[in-house]
């Protein structure tokens, strides 16, 4: 005992300030108000995903959207939550989409070919639509660990989702608003030129 005593009095730690960037970053707040979202729920596995639901709701209410700004669309399972976003996208209504599922691995491939297409379909959505989608769909080995990040010990990957889409959504509206060259009039855009077909 008297050993590790010495030992921590001859180790003086220095704390040092994390430097701020040279450039200054364009970042989205956490404020929902005023923007409306939509939730996708997948309801296979309810029993986490009504979990991760429930969180996703209150993260969007605590900073600041209204409940009548809130959509929530229950599609049968994770496979479907891409079209039903995309479709949701789609619309021009919503600020942001939350895609919320859970897979669970089984004893065959299903489930690499599954989390490989929810995942690509997601992404393709968002950056085809232009619209933030938020992952929270959990792909897990066993149902003890979905347990765990639906609220348990990790944190609950709803909540997380919520926070991420009001956060895409407003650095959204905030890169849209950031003076461009091309809108200053001091550059033309490019146009890029056909080559002729032979």
């Amino acid at each position: 005992m008297k050993l590790i005593e010495k030992e921590k009095k001859k180790i003086k730690l220095k704390v040092e300030a994390v430097p701020e960037p040279a450039v200054a970053a364009v970042e989205g707040e956490l404020d929902a108000s005023g923007k409306r979202f939509a939730i996708v729920v997948a309801r296979f596995n309810a029993f986490i995903t009504e979990r991760l639901l429930l969180s996703a709701c209150d993260g969007l209410l605590r900073t600041g959207a209204a409940k009548k700004d809130i959509a929530v669309v229950r599609v049968p399972g994770a496979f479907e939550i891409p079209l039903a976003a995309r479709t949701l996208a789609l619309t021009g209504v919503y600020d942001a989409i939350i895609c919320i599922g859970c897979l669970l691995r089984g004893d065959t491939a299903h489930y690499d070919v599954i989390v490989n297409e929810v995942t690509r379909g997601i992404g393709q959505s968002a950056q085809e639509t232009g619209v933030p989608h938020a992952f929270g769909v959990l792909t897990c080995e066993n149902l003890e660990q979905a347990i765990d990040r639906a609220g348990l010990k990790m944190g609950n990957k709803g909540f997380e989702a919520a926070l991420a889409a009001v956060e895409m959504a407003n650095l959204k509206k905030a890169v849209s608003r950031q003076p461009s060259a091309v809108r200053k009039g001091k550059a033309k855009p490019t146009s890029r030129k056909r080559s002729p077909r032979s």
